[in-house]
């Protein structure tokens, strides 16, 4: 949710930064809407100002009209009020000054990391963890229908193995370590503007009007609805396991092969509240986890700074980590940092202890499945074996994923 004053103060530079997404945003029917409340606000507030006047001179004929123009006068509020919160619930974000417009596109800004370079044929991630029995998609197909996967064995332990690693490194950094739940009422959803904007990508219990989560940011936003939070000295850190599903309505016919696209997967999360003065401080950091982290899991990445047009809902600015995967001969999403400004504290009303509203982070420490993808397709030897990244070894009790006897 945006702030209409501060829209209205700033009505040229709104316009401008809207214009990067491509945002068909009527301001001036906005300013229109935000007059008519404002004027019958005015109205209600004379109205009732009155009524306590011939209240206290015991005036009740003139008590009794005041009443029934007070209560059309109200209405008349009611229905101002739902107008222009109906066209504000659909405006996304306002861009921050150094996000590329939709026109110019998505930048890179930094790679690292040396491409591998195999003296043999790489395989894919399926068929190396068909072989090596630690990836079952037959199965989990049968159990659970199209874009379902299940792991076994060595895979298993990897996965935890990089969940705990990236717990223990962020927990250093002043994270606070949180397995929240992966259903939420549907305020949640709104308030960190996921609704109305992706309500087709979510799945939703009907018997219990709750919904399954496709990211721990949804929980960890909610976390201090309604609070206010001292954040003055130092941020608010929160680092959050879940699983997470989505209905990936929109992507029929892509990565269909793999577990790269799945309806399932597990996430390690990282969220902030900041201080609005320092918050981009807050937001580089982040990104600099991020790099830390791929970086030492030694898996060559390229850093993007994503365009208006594709900002999400709640953004302002948002950078993509994107890991080589060699049998697709291309850079993936792996994690996205973003900035949401006070979008989203506005809808979950968390406020510093002045009564300012909070700046939102957040950034993908690890997707667990495509994290995985790119250990097995980046380590992987001639003979089918994977090696396994040495920050991970006092995590696991093997080096090398190798052949079952």
């Amino acid at each position: 949710m945006l702030d209409i004053s501060f829209l209205r103060e700033n009505e040229n530079t709104v316009a401008r930064l809207l214009a990067k997404r491509d945002a068909n945003v009527d301001l001036k029917n906005l300013f229109e809407l935000d007059g008519a409340k404002r004027q019958a606000l005015v109205e209600v507030e004379k109205l009732r100002h009155d009524l306590n006047e011939a209240s206290k001179k015991q005036d009740k004929a003139a008590g009794k009209l005041i009443k029934e123009t007070l209560k059309k006068a109200e209405q008349v509020l009611h229905e101002a009020s739902e107008a222009l919160y109906a066209v504000m619930v659909q405006m996304n974000n306002i861009p921050h000054e150094s996000v590329p417009s939709s026109e110019d596109g998505t930048k890179t800004i930094d790679t690292w990391g040396e491409l591998p370079k195999f003296d043999f044929k790489p395989k894919d991630h399926l068929e190396l963890g068909q072989a090596l029995d630690v990836i079952d998609i037959e199965r989990a197909v049968k159990i659970s229908g199209a874009r379902f996967a299940m792991l076994k064995n060595e895979l298993v332990d990897l996965e935890f193995a990089l969940v705990g690693w990236v717990f223990d490194k962020l927990a250093k950094k002043g994270f606070t370590k949180i397995l929240p739940p992966m259903l939420v009422r549907e305020q949640a959803m709104f308030g960190t503007g996921f609704f109305p904007a992706e309500k087709s990508e979510i799945y939703k219990t009907d018997q219990d009007d709750l919904y399954l989560i496709g990211t721990a940011e949804v929980p960890l936003a909610s976390y201090h609805a309604g609070e206010k939070i001292d954040v003055a000295k130092k941020p608010m850190k929160y680092a959050g396991f879940s699983s997470s599903f989505r209905r990936e309505a929109g992507a029929y016919g892509k990565d269909t092969r793999g577990i790269i696209r799945l309806h399932q997967f597990d996430k390690v999360e990282m969220f902030v509240y900041a201080d609005p003065q320092n918050s981009w401080e807050e937001f580089e950091n982040l990104a600099a986890i991020s790099k830390e982290i791929f970086e030492e899991l030694r898996l060559p990445y390229r850093q993007v700074v994503i365009n208006a047009g594709e900002l999400g809902a709640p953004n302002a600015k948002k950078y993509d980590f994107e890991i080589w995967i060699p049998s697709q001969h291309e850079y993936r999403e792996l994690a996205s940092c973003s900035h949401d400004t006070d979008f989203q504290a506005r809808r979950l009303n968390i406020k510093t202890t002045d009564g300012r509203f909070v700046h939102t982070l957040n950034d993908t420490a690890l997707a667990i499945g495509r994290t995985i993808v790119a250990i097995v397709e980046n380590y992987q030897k001639e003979n089918g074996d994977i090696e396994m990244p040495s920050v991970l070894h006092p995590y696991l009790s093997f080096k090398t994923i190798t052949k079952k006897a």
